[in-house]
């Protein structure tokens, strides 16, 4: 193979990485690599924002299109300080590779504006949104590529765009955007639906390893759009959730956190910090806890060279996308930790946007429960697919994961050919 292609370092290079291993044990070609690894379309804008003190700020905004091979392109978008071309690139790839291995007929996209939410009134996001919105909306629709929901953005967000797309169409379109308020077409079971999978995905790998979810142990980094629900559904299921993070720290309780009042805590005070029935801990220190199983649901790159070796989880489900980097990655496994990697684990929002989608083309509602349902099937075909496909060849879940989406997008791409 003599195609590369020079990346820096971080989650875009980790993306690179693992397509180019899926692509050797593939036996692909350097052109089928390149087409592979190269985005098929990518808009940088500036997102000007009058404040409400009279300023003019000015942000970068992006939206990358990986690969329509499957179909329209499908992806998160996320306001996030630190986002930037790099990052919004390695997390489109991820979602082709998402969406192909969990079949559903979309290719992969992502989108990011580099503001913090946090220091922005609610009519200054509403304001950088819609403004957003206008500068993308050429390469946006219900047929070409649907937006969602990611960190620092929410259904409000994505009433936004819906509405700003739809008054420059002349008429309303529900099918742009994913993630929507029930009142404006959202899918009934779409809010908790990464953190539902991530969950369901955490309790099938608990099973393959002898563990039983009532004798076993979980900490989770993250309280927010994944790792909250994640949380509440491995308490449900019986694990002792005996620690949680946020941006401002974590708490931990060796017996077990009572989720349900800490959810109620956070409501409160923004904050999982100085919650009741919990001691403090360092955030960092949640990642090596002595527990069965390990849910990084925050940000990328956050299990490295230096904290794997101290990791004392058997199983690391990767609730966010690209929190391993490919050196903590390999440390991890050649301890034998079991690694549910996100393109499985956190696929759950993708497949119920899906079904949002479906529903918005239909102009007709599931049930949440027919919803749940069919999240559940898709995900647990999806883990029997991998660890099959792993069983068969002796290969890591992440490997086999990846593997098996390359091939399917190849396959597809494949039979489309190359437009003359």
């Amino acid at each position: 193979m003599t195609w590369s292609q020079a990346v820096a370092e971080g989650p875009l290079g980790d993306a690179h990485a693992q397509l180019a291993a899926a692509v050797g044990h593939l036996g692909y070609d350097d052109g089928t690599h390149q087409m592979l690894a190269t985005p098929r379309r990518e808009m940088q804008v500036a997102v000007p924002l009058r404040r409400e003190d009279g300023s003019t700020a000015v942000y970068s905004g992006y939206r990358v299109q990986h690969n329509f091979s499957r179909g329209p392109a499908k992806g998160g978008l996320r306001f996030a300080p630190n986002v930037d071309l790099d990052e919004v690139r390695a997390l489109a790839m991820w979602m082709t590779w998402k969406c192909a291995l969990l079949d559903v007929p979309y290719g992969g996209a992502k989108g990011g504006v580099a503001i913090d939410p946090r220091a922005h009134t609610t009519l200054e996001l509403e304001r950088v949104t819609r403004r957003y919105t206008s500068e993308i909306l050429p390469i946006i629709g219900p047929e070409v590529d649907i937006p969602a929901p990611d960190m620092g953005t929410n259904e409000q967000t994505m009433a936004w765009i819906m509405d700003t797309y739809s008054a420059a169409m002349g008429h309303t379109v529900p099918g742009v955007v994913t993630g929507k308020p029930i009142a404006l077409g959202g899918s009934l079971g779409r809010a908790a639906a990464t953190s539902r999978g991530v969950a369901h995905i955490a309790l099938l790998a608990m099973e393959a390893q002898g563990f039983k979810a009532s004798h076993a142990s979980a900490a989770v980094q993250g309280f927010g759009k994944v790792g909250r629900d994640a949380a509440r559904f491995l308490d449900d299921a019986g694990v002792a959730v005996r620690a949680v993070s946020d941006i401002d720290g974590a708490v931990f309780n060796k017996e077990g956190l009572d989720i349900f009042a800490l959810a109620k805590h956070v409501d409160a005070t923004g904050t999982v910090v100085g919650f009741e029935g919990s001691e403090p801990i360092d955030p960092a220190e949640l990642l090596t806890l002595d527990v069965d199983v390990l849910v990084p649901a925050a940000l990328e790159g956050v299990l490295t060279g230096a904290n794997a070796g101290a990791v004392q989880a058997r199983i690391v489900v990767e609730g966010a996308n690209g929190p391993t980097t490919k050196e903590a990655d390999q440390i991890l496994t050649d301890r034998g930790v079991l690694m549910v990697p996100d393109i499985l684990a956190n696929a759950g929002g993708v497949v119920v946007s899906y079904f949002e989608w479906v529903q918005a083309n239909m102009a007709f509602q599931w049930s949440e429960q027919e919803v749940n349902s069919r999240l559940k099937e898709r995900m647990t075909k999806a883990w029997r697919d991998v660890v099959a496909f792993a069983g068969d060849r002796s290969l890591t879940y992440r490997e086999a994961a990846t593997i098996l989406a390359v091939q399917r997008v190849t396959e597809a791409h494949r039979l489309r050919g190359l437009y003359p």
